[in-house]
């Protein structure tokens, strides 16, 4: 039977932080059946208008910045000094989403020449209907914008199941969407069992399905989807890496890494998991890389000399802490000394960083996605060394470069299996670049003009002119 109530616990300190009803079987059905018949009339709302419904929900969002930071550090353990941005990113991400809405959707007109007044051809851009979205816990609002907003403009209705980690985000989403006067079944943040969530996707009345989340919560998501003609957008994490050149900015390229590997506690998609380094530089960087990482504070997230909070769980700590353990039985060589960190305590979700060098792929540290805040970096004597291990990985989210060569950025990039290339640049999203992933990162596209692809269909007017 389906639990009635699902507790939040938080990393903080193991507490129940609040509690949440979970909808049954049959109050999701409704919710459903309220979505399908909200979006016949929402599609029909002009453009303009459900433009500027998704400006008002942004700048009704905005207005609890404060509350809702501290709410997000209490339910996944960010330090509440970085929390307050992405509320502010959530913002700018969405402006420029709406920004581009009405050129993304504008119906693409077909003109010959000698056939004007004869013909009137065109291709619109529909809703596809109902939209289920999955999100995690480790960006909740931001992972949650990527969706929802470009299908509500679009004209869709949406279903939001949000992570039983940070279930207040969606009702904060819906609590915003109320305030600028979105209409009722529009947008519904449902909270359910994984049991009902799977069933919903077979549901005939869902069109299209958002996951972000597990590789094989993908498989799962997919397999109930193929039950039907729909389809789904994936991003499935990564194991991202980067590649120094012996012509990088060393200082810089050493901040920024550090910064990509650890920050939410490594707990991000396109987190730097795997460095590869140049032979002529390697000894420099990684000396550098272990004393700017031993700057970190791990502690209390509320206080604000924190800049390391705890993992989401312990058991998501333990993994990492396994992998690490295993790595360094292989033979890898750990430069960080726990005792440097002494929040650090083995069965909680406080965890030091860690940096791992003399690794090698036979180690599950450098294959499989850690997400945690440990990175193993590896020497390499050449680009096309940097390139082979680079792409030897089963996922493909996103690179990075780092060196002052654009065109060798470019030529390299060329060749690597990814969604996103960065040069001097990584753990970052770009709302005007198609967020894409190949490989085990899955499949499909959020932001961008292109993210608006995702949630519609294409519909093509063919008007013949008939005159007396």
């Amino acid at each position: 039977m389906t639990p009635s109530k699902l507790s939040v616990i938080t990393p903080v300190d193991s507490t129940v932080f609040a509690t949440v009803q979970i909808s049954s079987s049959e109050q999701v059905q409704a919710a459903v059946e309220r979505a399908a018949k909200a979006q016949k009339s929402w599609k029909r709302v002009p453009l303009k208008q459900r433009v500027e419904m998704g400006r008002r929900f942004l700048e009704v969002f905005g207005t609890r910045k404060d509350e809702l930071a501290k709410e997000l550090t209490m339910q996944m353990g960010r330090p509440l000094r970085y929390t307050p941005g992405e509320i502010k990113g959530t913002q700018d991400r969405g402006k420029y989403m709406v920004d581009v809405a009405e050129e993304a959707l504008k119906d693409v007109e077909i003109v010959e020449a000698g056939q004007e007044g004869k013909f009137k051809r065109f291709i619109r851009k529909e809703a596809v209907g109902v939209v289920l979205i999955v999100v995690p816990w480790n960006y909740p609002y931001l992972s949650s914008l990527n969706g929802v907003l470009p299908s509500i403009i679009a004209g869709n209705s949406v279903i939001l199941k949000h992570s039983s980690q940070t279930p207040l985000c969606g009702e904060r989403f819906g609590e915003a969407w109320t305030e600028a006067g979105l209409p009722d079944g529009v947008f519904q943040c449902i909270h359910m069992s994984h049991a009902d969530t799977e069933a919903l996707v077979r549901n005939p009345l869902i069109n299209y399905v958002n996951f972000t989340g597990s590789v094989e919560g993908g498989h799962q998501i997919q397999k109930a989807a193929s039950e039907k003609f729909i389809a789904t957008g994936l991003e499935l994490g990564g194991k991202d890496p980067a590649y120094v050149r012996p012509d990088c900015d060393l200082k810089y390229t050493v901040e920024t890494l550090v910064d990509g590997s650890f920050f939410n506690s490594g707990q991000c998609c396109c987190a730097i998991e795997r460095i590869y380094v140049h032979a002529d530089i390697y000894d420099a960087f990684v000396t550098a890389f272990v004393a700017e990482t031993k700057n970190y504070r791990l502690g209390n997230p509320l206080e604000p000399e924190t800049t390391l909070g705890p993992m989401v769980k312990t058991k998501a700590a333990d993994f990492v802490r396994a992998q690490i353990a295993e790595a360094i039985s292989q033979g890898a060589k750990a430069h960080i000394d726990t005792s440097l960190f002494p929040a650090d305590k083995p069965g909680t979700p406080y965890m030091a960083p860690q940096v791992l060098t003399s690794v090698t792929h036979s180690m599950r540290v450098m294959t499989e996605e850690s997400f945690g805040p440990v990175v193993g970096i590896m020497r390499v004597t050449s680009d096309e060394e940097a390139i082979h291990f680079m792409n030897d990985s089963d996922f493909g989210l996103s690179a990075s470069i780092w060196t002052n060569d654009a065109d060798a950025a470019l030529r390299i990039g060329d060749q690597i299996e990814t969604g996103t290339w960065f040069m001097n640049r990584c753990d970052y999203l770009d709302p005007a670049l198609a967020w894409v992933g190949v490989k085990d990162s899955g499949r499909g596209c959020t932001l961008s003009k292109f993210g608006y692809d995702q949630v519609t269909r294409l519909k093509s007017f063919h008007l013949k002119l008939v005159t007396a």
